[in-house]
């Protein structure tokens, strides 16, 4: 979308460095409030990772970067030429904000190396400039996705997605939804099966809030429903994001993808993940080693603010699930496709690279 307010509310504006300060599209509330949370501190950011502000592997790291801009200049101001020795406090507290993304550390990682080379001075321009650049290699990186996902669907079908990994999950266009968007431009999606992904029900209220904005037919279902809609042949894909990668293509997303891919597998449905690079942690050798954040019960005994389970009655509210590579027909990159993944793939694919 063309536009010249930078804080215009839509999908792939998710994240703005606007006057200083990082505006967050507050997706707690939407759709029936949009509004951003401006952070002007890194313990800000931190919080608004932490309470789902803003979520999504991509867009997690990205806003880390912009924390690391906001934590460096408050350094700066108070400590002067000494600043570096008072900023581990602001980065440890933005690695803590969530354990699961890998994109976190990544971007946090990438920031200290910046860091690292600067000579005197205030390093906020410089800082915000690499900010500004990760920002922008996310959002070229999911279109490059959407390209070579969308090459993958051979003829028009319908497909099946869970969670949210679109424009408000990255640094804009999407992962999984950038596939859907550049498939449903070549005229390949019938319609977009979204599950309401409960307890935080990011289909139901992110999902299909940007596919209605990109004018993609979408249904929402319950995630139950799944296998009845797998059975009847209509589905062709399910497509979905990533939170984190294992060295030998294990893939950590959203609690019910691991059950999704089973099912996928059973009625002869094809399983795309659609994520970057920074997503592939090489230092975890499989899905084992993957940490699994667990949230509060209450998110899970209640639902709209009001409580639904007895009293007394306790519950598991795992934030993700590890889906085996064996289950994964096709991961998407920036930097190419790769069928059937396993170690041996991923390593080719990411060469040199390490976490």
């Amino acid at each position: 979308m063309e536009t010249h307010d930078p804080l215009a509310v839509h999908p792939d504006n998710a994240l703005v460095w606007h006057d200083g300060r990082l505006h967050l599209l507050d997706q707690r509330y939407l759709p029936d409030n949009v509004g951003f949370f401006a952070c002007d501190s890194a313990a800000a950011v931190a919080q608004a990772i932490a309470s789902m502000v803003v979520r999504g592997a991509p867009a997690i790291g990205i806003a880390a970067a912009y924390g690391v801009v906001l934590a460096a200049r408050d350094a700066y101001e108070y400590r002067g030429p000494d600043w570096r020795r008072h900023i581990d406090a602001d980065l440890e507290r933005l690695a803590a904000s969530r354990p699961t993304a890998v994109n976190l550390f990544w971007a946090i990682k990438r920031m200290r190396r910046t860091m690292d080379g600067l000579v005197g001075g205030d390093p906020a321009a410089d800082l915000l400039a690499e900010a500004k650049a990760i920002h922008a290699e996310d959002r070229a990186a999911n279109h490059a996705m959407g390209a070579l996902g969308a090459g993958l669907i051979e003829s028009p079908t319908s497909v099946i997605t869970h969670c949210n990994a679109g424009a408000l999950a990255t640094g804009g266009y999407g992962t999984a939804l950038g596939v859907i968007r550049s498939a449903h431009a070549a005229g390949l999606i019938r319609r977009v099966y979204a599950d309401e992904t409960r307890p935080w029900m990011q289909g139901s209220r992110l999902t299909a809030w940007e596919l209605h904005q990109a004018r993609i037919p979408v249904t929402l279902q319950v995630e139950g429903a799944a296998a009845g809609l797998m059975a009847t042949g209509e589905i062709g894909w399910v497509i979905v994001g990533s939170d984190r990668i294992a060295a030998n293509g294990d893939v950590a997303n959203k609690i019910g993808t691991y059950g999704l891919a089973v099912l996928a597998r059973h009625h002869g449905v094809r399983f795309m993940v659609a994520a970057p690079t920074s997503t592939i942690d090489l230092g975890v050798a499989n899905g084992a080693g993957i940490p699994i954040e667990e949230r509060a019960e209450i998110e899970v005994l209640s639902f709209a603010g009001r409580v639904l389970a007895p009293l007394g009655v306790s519950a598991r509210n795992p934030v993700f699930d590890v889906t085996p590579a064996a289950l994964v027909d096709a991961l998407v990159t920036e930097r190419g496709v790769v069928l059937a993944p396993d170690a041996e793939k991923i390593r080719a694919l990411m060469g040199s690279s390490s976490f």
